[in-house]
C-alpha cells in the first residue's frame, strides 16, 4: 500500500470512531476524505486540485450561514436584522469554527502534507476552520439538510449560550491574530471603568488599534471585560467587511 492510501486508511478508521460519537451513519465515506484533504496533501501526490477540500469548504459556508441564522431567528424574536447579523458574524467567524472543530477533534483528523505537517498547519486557526466548514458541506451533501440540522441541535448549539461562548473562545487571542492579518501593531486594553462596591465590582474595558476603539466590554473581572472588549471588536471587523 503506497503511503497516501496508507494516510486515507488510517484517516478513515479514526474518523469513523468520529462518527460513532456524533451518531452519524455516513452513506459515503469519501466525501469526507475530500472535505479532510488539505490541498497540501493533494499537492504532494499531484492529484487533480479539485479533489482538495476548498469546493466543500465553498458549499459548507453557504449551510453554516444557514443553519446559523434559522437557529437565531427562532430563538431571538425580538432582535432586530442588524444584531441577528451581528450574532451570527461572532459565531460564524474563524475563532468559533476553530473551537467547534477542535472540541469535536476535526483538528486531529487533517489530511496535510508533509511540509504543511512540519511547519505547524494542523494548528493554524484559518485551516482548521476550513475543514470545520468543508465537514458541515460534506455532511449536507451526504444525509442531508436534516441530518445536518441534528448535527448543528446535538453538538454545535447547545455551545452557543451567554456571551456566545464566554470562556470557551479567547477573544483576545484571535483578535490580535485577526489584525495581524493586516498590519503588525499590538493590540492594546484599557481599563474605563471600575463601578460598584469591592465584593461586586464591575469593570469596563476598551480595546484599541493604534489609537482607534474598536470595541468594549463590561465584566465581573478585568479580564473579563477584556475578552468582551476583543470579542464586540471581532464581532464589528468581520460584520464590517
Amino acid at each position: 500500500m503506497n503511503r497516501r492510501l496508507a494516510m486515507i486508511d488510517k484517516f478513515q478508521k479514526k474518523i469513523q470512531t468520529t462518527f460513532q460519537t456524533l451518531n452519524i451513519q455516513p452513506n459515503d465515506i469519501t466525501i469526507y476524505t475530500q472535505a479532510f484533504s488539505h490541498s497540501s496533501f493533494i499537492n504532494d501526490f499531484k492529484l487533480d486540485k479539485v479533489n482538495d477540500n476548498e469546493r466543500l469548504e465553498f458549499l459548507g459556508d453557504a449551510v453554516l450561514e444557514l443553519m446559523v441564522s434559522q437557529y437565531l431567528y427562532k430563538m431571538h424574536t425580538d432582535l432586530p436584522e442588524g444584531k441577528l447579523t451581528k450574532l451570527r458574524a461572532a459565531i460564524v467567524c474563524e475563532p468559533s469554527l476553530v473551537t467547534f472543530a477542535k472540541q469535536l477533534g476535526f483538528d486531529q483528523l487533517i489530511l496535510l502534507g508533509k511540509g504543511e505537517e512540519k511547519t505547524g498547519g494542523r494548528t493554524r486557526p484559518s485551516l482548521i476552520a476550513d475543514v470545520f466548514e468543508a465537514f458541515v458541506g460534506a455532511l449536507y451533501l451526504d444525509l442531508g439538510y436534516d441530518a445536518t440540522l441534528l448535527f448543528f441541535n446535538q453538538f454545535i448549539f447547545p455551545k452557543i449560550t451567554d456571551d456566545l461562548m464566554d470562556g470557551i473562545l479567547d477573544h483576545k487571542t484571535f483578535l490580535q491574530e485577526y489584525i495581524h492579518k493586516t498590519k503588525n501593531v499590538q493590540v492594546e486594553y484599557k481599563l474605563v471603568s471600575e463601578d460598584g462596591p469591592a465584593h461586586f465590582k464591575t469593570f469596563t474595558s476598551e480595546v484599541c488599534v493604534e489609537g482607534e476603539k474598536l470595541g468594549s466590554g463590561v465584566g465581573r473581572t478585568k479580564k473579563e471585560s477584556e475578552q468582551k472588549a476583543a470579542q464586540e471588536a471581532l464581532a464589528n471587523l468581520i460584520t464590517g467587511e
